[in-house]
């Protein structure tokens, strides 16, 4: 009596390579010979994948708030699966505050950009405000070129202070997501509040990174993220001059040309 071969030992093709499989993964490309069905158990699990809750938000929050110099520099230098990807925690944590903060109109009790005049530095500025996390990081370029040029004997290149900032930067973020929800729930004004508690957490986190010790490392670090947010604004309002401008100059060159 013949007896039907074992499927799981069958030989088949990769759908992914199309090389021989033999066991339930290819063992050139790791493909899996089966595709599971897309279900809730599917979205749930792309879902944490996305956020790594598998590796532990709440781990990498707790390390950036007690220990941030360190944890930042193992990621950096050792081991890079314990936190949360530098990138996504920043986008994360900025859309979190984006959230409470369409919700609840923390910003617009303090600031209204609806009163400078009409044009390119109207847009920027409500870009800016309606996309903290590309903003985030688009500003932590700004910082780690100040950084970078205090800091330059330490020996970390520009990307891995970029990294840093990612982490620092989303923690400072969701402290502000905790102070907007607060100033959401009572009548309390807490904005201000948690822009100073922000701004010296991270020179805190930063200093710690490159050398706790010497006070100066907090003071220059304090100097340079204070830098690098103004030169950010400062570029973002000549890129709104520039683009005002440039055609009222293409029109003039026309005017003399023809």
């Amino acid at each position: 009596m013949m007896m039907n071969p074992d499927p799981v030992m069958t030989m088949t093709n990769c759908k992914n390579c199309n090389k021989s499989v033999n066991g339930n993964f290819c063992c050139n490309c790791g493909q899996p010979l089966k595709t599971k069905r897309v279900d809730g158990h599917y979205i749930l699990h792309e879902i944490q994948h996305i956020l790594h809750f598998e590796k532990g938000i709440l781990y990498t929050v707790k390390e950036l708030l007690i220990r941030p110099g360190q944890s930042i520099r193992e990621f950096i230098t050792a081991n890079r699966s314990r936190l949360v990807k530098p990138i996504i925690f920043i986008i994360v944590s900025s859309l979190i505050y984006s959230l409470i903060n369409h919700f609840f109109h923390i910003e617009e009790r303090y600031a209204d950009h609806q009163h400078l005049q009409k044009g390119a530095i109207s847009l920027i500025f409500n870009w800016i405000q309606s996309h903290y996390g590309y903003a985030n990081i688009i500003m932590g370029l700004f910082i780690a070129f100040w950084l970078k040029l205090f800091f330059g004997k330490s020996g970390y290149n520009f990307f891995e202070i970029l990294i840093l900032l990612c982490f620092v930067m989303g923690m400072g973020m969701l402290m502000s997501s905790v102070f907007a929800l607060f100033e959401g729930l009572t009548p309390l004004k807490l904005k201000r509040i948690s822009d100073v508690i922000g701004i010296c957490y991270c020179a805190w986190a930063i200093g710690r990174f490159y050398d706790q010790k010497k006070v100066t490392s907090y003071l220059k670090t304090l100097v340079a993220y204070l830098l690098g947010m103004l030169t950010f604004f400062i570029s973002a309002v000549l890129l709104a001059f520039l683009i005002d401008k440039i055609p009222a100059y293409i029109g003039f060159i026309n005017y003399i040309t023809f």
